[in-house]
């Protein structure tokens, strides 16, 4: 196959993407247009090495320089695509230039969600260049996070041992609620306590204001926080603004098939910004993690080349908090019974999901072989019996190649 396709966003999903189409075979023209400066990064690693100032530039690349020129890739960073004129099959750049192409990848990602009410003050952290503005404000020596999710409670560890005062604001119940049940919530919750770091749960904020101090955080209810910095970790946004602008259809996120193809004939869309159908939900989802993103774009790029993508991957991702590694697959519901592997005084445990006898989610903590197995377990639709999964034992990994006996059962 031959001719040209532009990929527009140069994160994982977009380098990605160029990388596999290569892999398989493509000799035509790769054009990868990204909005930062530099070459594609890891984007996990901003929460975490890069902003405590440890991470090697080499480690931070998903691939050097030499990776990009050898494959053929026109790899041009720094470049900002302004709109799509899919009649004319054709990106304009914001230089006025155009680009013609003949399959167009959409890999734009996601912006953090704005705090309604923020005044000032407030820092976000999604890109590389967002580190060093908020590693500064550290040196105020208190830092408010607002969120309690994957990058809040990262940025709170890492603050930490920078020597700053942290308290987070979540509204929800427990943090890291998106992503594990109740329990691992709360063992996190003391985590950070142990360590310094307060986690107010429930907490609905009405407003963030500079004052002369640094910010002043205050809730509706009337409960207020001062710090000399806040960072607002509240999710993401999906940056739908070039598809919205071209008719291509959008909710939550550029809408996909299975093939990762939008409404628009020719033009595909993958990681952050595209929202994807799952059976297993019954309904489109986008997906918000690094290993998602990468297997988006291995995904798109197939069925850009005609080729079956496959069964799509068990969503799984993975934190890093205070050398404690946490790794997550699947997704566990409220209502899921919950099987424990392993103590919380360890720690080393794994909870497991389970949805009317099947693994449908689980979380773990210094657990990768469960994890590993457990992906393998809930792409099968596999059953266990919660009696047996909870048996240390029994490994999960001997479950997913048959060796033990806590089968599945249908």
């Amino acid at each position: 196959m031959n001719g040209r396709i532009v990929i527009a966003g140069t994160g994982v999903a977009g380098a990605t993407a160029a990388k596999t189409l290569r892999a398989e075979g493509y000799r035509g023209e790769i054009v990868l247009l990204g909005a930062e400066p530099g070459l594609p990064y890891r984007r996990p690693m901003v929460s975490k090495e890069l902003l405590a100032g440890t991470a090697e530039e080499r480690r931070t690349l998903i691939a050097d320089a030499e990776f990009w020129r050898s494959r053929e890739i026109d790899l041009r960073p720094g470049v900002v695509v302004e709109r799509l004129d899919v009649d004319r099959t054709r990106v304009v750049l914001a230089d006025g230039s155009e680009i013609g192409y003949d399959t167009l990848l959409l890999a734009t990602g996601a912006r953090a969600r704005p705090l309604p009410g923020t005044s000032g003050g407030a820092y976000v952290l999604r890109a590389r260049a967002e580190v060093e503005p908020l590693r500064a404000a550290l040196a105020a020596g208190s830092l408010l996070i607002v969120g309690g999710g994957l990058i809040g409670c990262e940025v709170a560890a890492t603050a930490r041992a920078l020597g700053a005062e942290v308290t987070v604001l979540h509204a929800g119940l427990t943090p890291l609620d998106r992503v594990a049940p109740k329990l691992l919530g709360e063992f996190y919750r003391n985590l950070h306590a142990e360590n310094g770091v307060e986690i107010c749960t429930e907490v609905l904020l009405d407003r963030v204001e500079q004052d002369p101090d640094g910010v002043l955080a205050v809730a509706a209810d009337g409960r207020t926080w001062r710090a000399g910095a806040a960072l607002v970790a509240i999710g993401s946004v999906p940056d739908t603004r070039l598809a919205e602008s071209a008719g291509l259809l959008v909710n939550d996120g550029i809408v996909v098939d299975e093939h990762y193809r939008t409404s628009v004939e020719g033009v595909f869309a993958a990681g952050d910004v595209a929202t994807r159908f799952d059976p297993e939900r019954g309904a489109h989802v986008r997906e918000e993690h690094w290993n998602s993103a990468q297997a988006h774009g291995a995904a798109a790029a197939k069925s850009m080349l005609g080729i079956s993508p496959g069964t799509p991957e068990v969503s799984w991702g993975w934190s890093m908090q205070y050398g404690l590694s946490l790794q997550f697959a699947g997704h566990i519901r409220e209502e899921d019974e919950l099987v424990v592997r392993g103590s919380f005084d360890d720690p080393a445990i794994t909870v497991l999901g389970l949805r009317g006898g099947r693994l449908v989610g689980a979380v773990g903590v210094g657990r990768p072989a469960d994890i590993r197995a457990a992906r393998d377990l809930i792409g099968k639709h596999a059953h266990l019996d919660p009696v047996a999964c909870a048996d240390e034992s029994l490994a999960l990994g001997a479950v997913a190649t048959g060796i033990e006996t806590v089968a599945l059962s249908n």
